[in-house]
């Protein structure tokens, strides 16, 4: 018997483009490793639950704002929503809030998140920004396990483009972004499928 595929949920702040790409690609391809088995926000009415659930894809809101700035108390109501609909790994897509250690430890080695950026080049935010300050010649987007420092851990895959004379924030944003929907469903593949694992804070092919 076929082991079942691992249940992913994937956490949005906005419209949510990254989790549409994962979605997509996951359907596309009979042999994707994973069910997207649900979309949770931390704002209520953001994009991405409607075209989640245009997909027909379970979806649920936990808003932090009701929390009084308890970020483990947001994030303890968020975990039992994981529980509920049986969730093995967790995928950040556009996820505008830090967790705490708690959190992270929590899900250590079954959360990936994706950032703007050649890790550890520009953590943070506004990482275009800081790429065409510093100067450099290539920028890109990782995907990385998290882990309880921001933008730490281990780097699973990475994708870069060229920043070209003349570009802007935005220029350069959209041409990453480009590489983000490709990259995310081929790194979230990895993991899910156990062939990249995070084991004692040490990244592992298998």
């Amino acid at each position: 018997m076929t082991a079942p595929r691992p249940r992913v949920g994937i956490l949005i702040s906005g419209r949510g483009s990254n989790m549409v790409s994962l979605v997509e690609a996951a359907r596309a391809d009979e042999a994707f490793p994973a069910e997207i088995a649900l979309v949770l926000s931390n704002v209520p009415g953001a994009g991405g639950l409607d075209r989640a659930k245009d997909f027909g894809i379970a979806t649920a809101t936990v808003d932090h704002r009701a929390f009084n700035r308890d970020r483990e108390a947001f994030e303890r109501a968020m975990d039992e929503v994981l529980r509920v609909h049986q969730i093995d790994l967790v995928v950040l897509a556009g996820f505008m809030r830090i967790m705490t250690t708690w959190f992270v430890q929590r899900w250590e080695g079954r959360m990936i998140n994706i950032h703007p950026s050649l890790l550890p080049l520009f953590k943070g935010t506004h990482t275009h920004r800081q790429a065409l300050e510093a100067g450099v010649t290539e920028h890109g987007c990782s995907v990385h396990f998290v882990v309880p420092e921001l933008d730490a851990g281990p780097v699973i895959m990475q994708a870069k483009v060229p920043v070209l004379p003349g570009d802007d924030e935005d220029a350069l944003a959209a041409r990453v972004l480009e590489q983000e929907h490709l990259l995310y469903p081929r790194a979230l593949a990895k993991v899910a499928s156990g062939r990249t694992a995070l084991v004692d804070g040490a990244l592992v092919e298998r």
